[in-house]
């Protein structure tokens, strides 16, 4: 690939995270965006390394990284990351980690870019040959992707390693052998060095045959996007279900590919056909009076509504008291889920002075709230106003005292009821 295609292949971004393992692929990667830079001063380079502590030579890595970075003078960051064991084994927990750290790196108006190559598509499409994927699965890698609200950039996906070898060899270039690529006790280690040597000896041109099916296929996911656009908009509500009731009339091969769809809207694990089936036999034509949950990658599909959702767990906030003693301020709340704030032209009173003020996450008893009569265990509450179980100890519960004043975005009680005209609401900003 030569500097000028290589500028048209990250065309229009002049900002470039590159993520950089220190080996062969991603020098020659930063090495080619570093001599684009000499050529045009307003490119923007930095470069991050993860340090996965998963061999002992990774410190000495981070100091080649370094070396490397300085000598080109390219800022370098280093993450540290922690595999999470959460089955999904060791290479998917390690792309897992690795992502995430780039996500949380990237600056605005960057994108990211990484060096997979040709031979890396091909594994990438065999390996989800080996798992029975359909063509979303086969599209296997794009040049290009949407990627934390940015873009993910791999230009050197239709150039073989060989090339990249030749490149690094005619410019001196160093790299690091990272020695867990020789154990093929890892499935894509098993691919590039029993399996697709024999293919390309037999056939020369494998690489690149498996590159076009690849795209042939993700022409196919392409086109199925557009044909079913209008069936996933009218079957998805506003608050993101899927409406259950429309998929009754449709063919099995039809609502498995909504129901595909509309997972990847939520940014969930797509399912295998396995699972599609599980998703229909076991949470939709569950019984009534059940409250189905089946787990799928990092979350769950649950049925509430006559909806199916998608569920990201939770840590439990059941136990949480959070003291509000700036009400002029927002309250930060635990665990990731956001501000609440009160603020004027609402109908809850102010605390009055000998009234400490908290947030919780649980309420017990009868209440009673504005607008209907009589009292009702706080369950029944939730029930009443279709709030999904799993949002019933999640809902920031505004307190006076030992008094239950508001639930955000759901009712004010009767104890928390303001005159007209000087009341507060409270707001809760996820």
């Amino acid at each position: 690939m030569t500097i000028p295609a290589l500028a048209q292949a990250v065309f229009p971004f002049r900002r470039l995270l590159v993520g950089f393992s220190g080996g062969l692929d991603s020098t020659v990667l930063l090495h080619r965006l570093m001599l684009w830079r000499e050529q045009e001063p307003d490119v923007e380079l930095r470069a991050i390394h993860i340090h996965h502590g998963l061999s002992s030579h990774a410190d000495s890595w981070v100091t080649h990284c370094e070396a490397l970075c300085r000598a080109w003078n390219i800022p370098l960051r280093v993450e540290r990351v922690t595999l999470q064991d959460e089955g999904l084994g060791t290479e998917a927990q390690a792309r897992k980690a690795r992502y995430a750290a780039f996500k949380s790196a990237l600056l605005p108006g960057e994108a990211l870019v990484t060096a997979q190559h040709l031979d890396d598509q091909c594994e990438t499409f065999l390996l989800a040959l080996k798992r029975g994927s359909g063509p979303a699965g086969l599209s296997a890698m794009p040049e290009r992707a949407h990627f934390a609200d940015t873009y993910q950039l791999r230009p050197l996906l239709g150039e073989p390693r060989a090339s990249l070898l030749s490149w690094a060899q005619q410019h001196d270039l160093r790299w690091i052998d990272d020695e867990s690529n020789q154990d093929d006790a890892y499935d894509r280690n098993f691919l590039r060095l029993r399996v697709v040597p024999q293919l390309m000896q037999r056939w020369p041109h494998f690489a690149e045959a498996t590159a076009r099916s690849a795209a042939l296929c993700a022409e196919q996911e392409q086109l199925l996007d557009e044909l079913l656009a209008d069936d996933l908009a009218t079957v998805t509500d506003d608050a993101g279900g899927m409406q259950i009731i429309p998929l009754l009339t449709m063919s099995a091969v039809r609502r498995a590919a909504l129901i595909r769809r509309w997972l990847a809207a939520n940014g969930a694990l797509m399912p295998s056909r396995a699972m599609v089936n599980r998703i229909w036999d076991e949470v939709v034509q569950a019984r009534e009076d059940a409250s189905p949950v089946l787990k799928l990658g990092g979350g769950e599909i649950r049925r509430f509504r006559q909806a199916l959702w998608w569920v990201r767990p939770q840590p439990s906030l059941a136990q949480e008291v959070i003291p509000w003693l700036e009400l002029n301020a927002p309250l930060l709340l635990p665990k990731g889920w956001g501000t609440v704030s009160l603020s004027p032209c609402g109908n809850i009173r102010p605390p009055r002075k000998d009234e400490p003020v908290s947030v919780r996450f649980k309420a017990s008893g009868t209440v009673h709230i504005v607008g209907r009569n009589g009292g009702r265990k706080i369950k029944k509450i939730w029930q009443e106003l279709n709030v999904p179980p799993w949002l019933r100890e999640a809902t920031p519960l505004l307190f006076y005292g030992e008094t239950l004043i508001a639930a955000a975005g759901q009712f004010v009680t009767c104890e928390g009821e303001a005159e007209a005209g000087k009341g507060l609401q409270l707001k809760w900003e996820r």
